[in-house]
């Protein structure tokens, strides 16, 4: 019985233990991520920023809490997002934004935001 009791609360600790990094602050973007307003049509078709746009194959939606959203329980409804698009221009990641995600700037892409190189005199 005393045995039982422990495993059971040693299995709960794990568990919960490895459920923590689901629960992080500050999510992390990259610097290419672009802000945008999304809303689902026909998957795979989407309207970002009203413009109707492509999901690639494989791409995933994390929604606030940072778990995967299948696309089709978002229709019918409005986002803001952070996203990034592949090489042949279809979005590929999204990341659905909190109200203090989403009051926050956008993420920079820090290799476009460098000023131009003056010529050599």
């Amino acid at each position: 019985m005393r045995l039982s009791r422990l495993y059971r609360l040693s299995l709960t600790l794990v568990l919960t233990c490895s459920a923590l990094p689901a629960f992080a602050l500050e999510r992390m973007f990259p610097p290419i991520a672009k802000r945008g307003t999304l809303s689902m049509e026909n998957y795979p078709t989407v309207a970002m920023n009203g413009e109707a746009r492509r999901l690639s194959a494989g791409a995933w939606i994390r929604n606030e809490n940072n778990t995967i959203d299948m696309p089709v329980t978002l229709r019918g409804r409005q986002f803001v997002v952070n996203f990034t698009e592949n090489n042949l221009g279809e979005i590929d990641r999204v990341w659905i934004l909190n109200p203090t995600e989403a009051s926050m700037p956008a993420p920079v892409d820090r290799n476009a935001a460098q000023l131009p190189l003056q010529p050599w005199r």
